[in-house]
């Protein structure tokens, strides 16, 4: 297994609560924290066109992130997203948008929650590798 990662079983349940609220749409957002932990996260509408079965998330949250972390806000570490007809697992479709930029994607299913470093040649789909997702009090 991979890196690491903690977050806190609140944000854990925050986030599959959110993703409960969507369905059968999928639900996506934005993580923030460091290399080692998730310590926030946000909801972003999820802007695709079929959101029954792709995620993309609205542009304004992510580059509204994006430059909060430059002026010295939350550090933006990844993403989030519902797979509500599936397992919480990466599908080749998730591999196919992602960018090998080392971001963590959370994805939560059906109760279940796993966490994924893009990569440039991930063990998954050849973009993925996975991490230990490890819930905190």
């Amino acid at each position: 297994m991979g890196m690491t990662v903690e977050i806190s079983r609140r944000l854990l349940a925050e986030i599959d609560a959110a993703a409960a609220a969507a369905a059968p749409r999928e639900a996506c957002g934005l993580l923030f924290g460091d290399s080692d932990a998730i310590t926030a996260w946000k909801l972003a509408e999820n802007v695709a066109a079929t959101p029954e079965t792709h995620f993309e998330i609205d542009p304004v949250t992510l580059f509204a992130a994006i430059r909060g972390e430059r002026a010295g806000g939350p550090r933006l570490i990844g993403y989030w997203h519902s797979h509500p007809n599936g397992d919480a697992a990466p599908s080749p479709t998730d591999a196919a948008m992602a960018a090998p930029d080392g971001k963590y994607w959370l994805i939560v299913a059906r109760g279940e929650a796993t966490c994924w470093r893009a990569a440039e040649r991930g063990s998954r789909h050849g973009r993925f590798d996975p991490m230990v997702l490890s819930p905190i009090a």
